[in-house]
């Protein structure tokens, strides 16, 4: 998404014609589901994509000619023998996509450059696009740009506030929606990226730094050894910071969206976090190690007044069971329990049972 609203703003500076286009709808079984974006320019190339295949190239076909035509459309797909036989789509999905050109005007410059300010800040933001005034009883199409406390901050093809059929369907970004439709209004939020901070830079930390990037995690890396938290071996963590456990942890700030995660070199250096960070208020904290081990720090850590309760909301052992060997084996199943956590709501399908304290 980050990559192209920035090539749809460099876009608009420079006056290159282009469509927009946004899956606004699904239903079934589909190859994208809804919020995917891809832009058409008029030279037939694109940036993004909705899926593949036949429905792809139809909505190019239909974009370049609205392009010409500057005017928006809604094109309704079913996923049947019409669109899906070449491709192994047979499978009864519906995908509504807005094809819409976009001008290089101050409005649509604003409201793409503020989308991108909340997406290169990590901040969230909801779009509200209206996109069937039958079901709505709103002008089509229009868009919002709304915050995680609903002030409109910018729209598109609109004046004025969001009207109240808009705002009645709006879910807080807090409880981290998935892309939803109501009464002909298509919500597709950007949720607030989430912060991993990774106690330990060897090997296994190393690794789920530069997954996690990938997987639109912003990470801070910590390690007593500077060595371990160097540009090049975190190149694109947000923060590297050496230090020692008790020094960096207790005044490092640990938001509600914080994912923490203890991956150090060593039994003490593991239970001195976990000392640190197990009741400051994060998302998730996950420590690595054996079963026998993480019984050991928990009944240090108990024996230090830290509560049973707490303990029990440690994910440990770490990582979903996908029977893990190899450090990069290792980092995929941290990285999947983090993104099955964040997605859906702290569930984590396929993970070991957790220590009992």
């Amino acid at each position: 998404m980050r990559d192209i609203v920035r090539r749809l703003l460099s876009a608009l500076e420079s006056q290159t014609p282009l469509a927009y286009c946004r899956l606004v709808e699904t239903r079934g079984s589909t190859p994208q589901k809804a919020g995917a974006t891809m832009l058409v320019f008029e030279d037939g190339s694109q940036q993004g994509t909705l899926g593949g295949g036949c429905v792809e190239a139809e909505v190019k076909r239909r974009a370049l000619g609205l392009l010409q035509e500057n005017r928006s459309e809604v094109c309704k797909f079913q996923l049947d023998s019409d669109y899906g036989w070449d491709d192994g789509l047979i499978c009864g999905g519906r995908m509504q996509i807005l094809v819409e050109p976009i001008s290089g005007n101050e409005e649509s410059k604003r409201y793409f450059r503020t989308l991108a300010e909340r997406i290169d800040a990590g901040q969230g933001v909801s779009e509200a696009i209206v996109f069937d005034s039958a079901a709505s009883g709103l002008s089509a199409p229009t868009s919002y740009l709304l915050d995680a406390h609903g002030t409109c901050l910018a729209s598109l093809h609109a004046t004025g506030d969001p009207p109240s059929a808009v705002m009645q369907y709006l879910r807080p970004l807090l409880t981290r929606p998935r892309p939803y439709v109501q009464s002909g209004i298509a919500f597709l939020p950007v949720l607030p990226r989430c912060r991993l901070v990774i106690v330990g830079g060897g090997h296994v930390g190393k690794a789920v730094g530069d997954l996690a990037v990938q997987l639109d995690f912003d990470v801070w890396a910590v390690d007593d050894r500077e060595e371990y938290v160097s540009q090049e071996r975190f190149p694109k963590a947000q923060q590297r910071i050496a230090g020692s456990i008790e020094q960096v942890l207790p005044s490092l700030e640990i938001t509600p969206d914080t994912y923490c995660l203890i991956v150090t070199r060593g039994h003490n250096h593991d239970e001195e976090a976990l000392f640190h960070l197990v009741n400051r208020g994060a998302r998730y904290v996950g420590l690595i190690g054996s079963r026998r081990k993480i019984k050991m720090i928990f009944d240090d850590l108990l024996a230090e007044g830290i509560s049973a309760q707490s303990l029990a909301k440690v994910y440990a052992p770490l990582g979903i069971d996908i029977g893990s060997q190899t450090v990069p084996e290792i980092a995929v199943s941290i990285c999947a329990e983090m993104v099955a956590h964040r997605n859906l709501d702290g569930q984590v399908p396929g993970r070991p049972k957790n220590i009992e304290v």
